[in-house]
């Protein structure tokens, strides 16, 4: 059998157990230990050993438990509801009312939780049951808390982009930095369309009072503070160089539990559930990166990397071409497979033909975070469709139709961060390190 026939089937077998609902990493893990069979016989399982201890060896991947400790500690602290009351306050005489609550409410805690399930679950948990008893409507507000949910792994610090830093060996704090400007843009691209359909269609969203007195105003900041000095001194110090990433996520857990005990109400049992979650959480998601390592292993033994880098190269697409065809790829991939799934698939497979197009590894660790951001609302497997849909009593179908026009936005960007990679490289240029 051909080297071709070898790797379609591979992947052909990837999509059908997914398909038929295996969890994702043993449906990495199977097709890659099956094309290590097909290549090499028993002798290729030699350097496993070796393969799996490089996988988890790695001082990076340690920031992964300890910002989601972090994003935890602040759920079960109540800190979560506070932000939203606040930012309630702050945002509510825009059109739109409590969807734009939504959307900073989100952007807020992606800057702190680097989950787009944990920021959608979130603000949605505490959103959705306001927004429907104040009668706005339904697929807007699905919408919006389901896109906004997005921000979490574009906005720092973002599990996509230690994984793609971890497998790419470029630098996470400047990767963090490179979503910072995008994420911002697509923040406000998501209000800026949630005030226009307000202005247009009044009845999708009642007018809300914002702070009827200075004492309201100063109470709805207080609200948001605890949450601007968390990033101040997480992202903060990383930015300034201070600090690695792991060493600003334990900075990071220090300061949750400061603040989760001085403005909510963190107890001991609190922080004993919220690690609970984190290691479920956790151990999910290294696990795909362990198998994925064994899978990019075997894609490296077969020489995969060089075949896919020699044949994009032999079609002679322009950059702008090159984005296109990207765009068709993980359209469908989105479509198919869990967002961490695509990005530890395919990376081993387009990274290496980027400097035959001059692209940077910052940019286009950007781009790839908003292709997945696109799967992550993209039936039929989007994640945050079902976490929304999972906290109301609403169809998946009104969640699906809501989020169409964050779509449009989110292609805007895309477009955007290509035709100008400054966007994305201006502030990891300035960085102190």
């Amino acid at each position: 059998m051909s080297p071709e026939y070898q790797i379609i089937i591979t992947f052909a077998v990837f999509l059908i157990l997914l398909t038929c609902g295996m969890a994702v990493p043993f449906a990495i893990a199977v097709p890659a230990v099956f094309y290590l069979l097909l290549q090499g016989g028993l002798p290729s399982f030699n350097s496993l050993g070796l393969v799996s201890w490089g996988s988890m060896n790695s001082f990076v991947l340690t920031c992964v438990p300890l910002f989601m400790l972090m994003a935890e500690i602040l759920r079960v602290s109540g800190l979560s509801n506070r932000i939203y009351a606040g930012l309630a306050k702050l945002v509510a005489r825009l059109p739109g009312g409590l969807l734009q609550t939504n959307i900073a409410g989100c952007a807020v805690f992606a800057s702190v939780s680097g989950s787009s399930i944990a920021t959608a679950a979130s603000i949605g948990g505490v959103a959705l049951p306001q927004l429907i008893s104040r009668k706005y409507d339904r697929r807007l507000a699905a919408g919006s808390l389901a896109a906004g949910g997005t921000l979490g792994i574009l906005l720092p610090p973002s599990f996509g982009m230690i994984v793609y830093g971890t497998f790419t060996e470029t630098s996470v704090p400047k990767l963090f930095m490179a979503g910072v400007v995008p994420g911002l843009i697509m923040t406000a691209a998501f209000m800026t369309y949630i005030g226009i359909h307000a202005v247009n269609w009044p009845a999708v969203a009642p007018r809300e009072s914002g702070p009827r007195s200075l004492h309201e105003l100063v109470a709805a900041l207080v609200d948001v503070l605890p949450f601007g000095i968390l990033i101040a001194g997480t992202l903060g110090g990383i930015y300034a160089g201070l600090v690695t990433t792991t060493e600003g996520a334990t900075i990071g857990c220090i300061l949750a539990i400061v603040l989760g005990a001085t403005f909510g109400d963190l107890t001991f049992g609190g922080v004993i559930a919220a690690m609970y979650s984190t290691i479920r959480f956790s151990g999910n998601i290294l696990f795909i990166i362990f198998t994925a390592y064994i899978f990019s292993y075997a894609i490296s033994f077969a020489g995969v990397g060089e075949k896919v880098t020699a044949f994009i190269v032999g079609l002679q697409l322009s950059r702008l071409e090159f984005f296109l065809a990207l765009l068709i790829l993980y359209t469908v991939l989105g479509c198919l497979i869990e967002s961490l799934g695509m990005i530890v698939i395919t990376v081993p497979l387009i990274f290496p033909v980027l400097p035959s197009y001059g692209i940077d590894p910052l940019l286009f660790g950007v781009v790839l975070v908003l292709f997945v951001e696109l799967g992550q609302i993209s039936p039929p497997i989007g994640i945050n469709l079902f976490v929304i849909q999972s906290i109301w009593d609403g169809k998946l179908s009104e969640v699906i139709l809501g989020t169409i026009p964050f779509h449009l936005a989110m292609f805007a960007v895309l477009a955007l961060v290509i035709l100008w990679p400054d966007l994305a490289l201006w502030l990891p240029h300035h960085m102190s390190r």
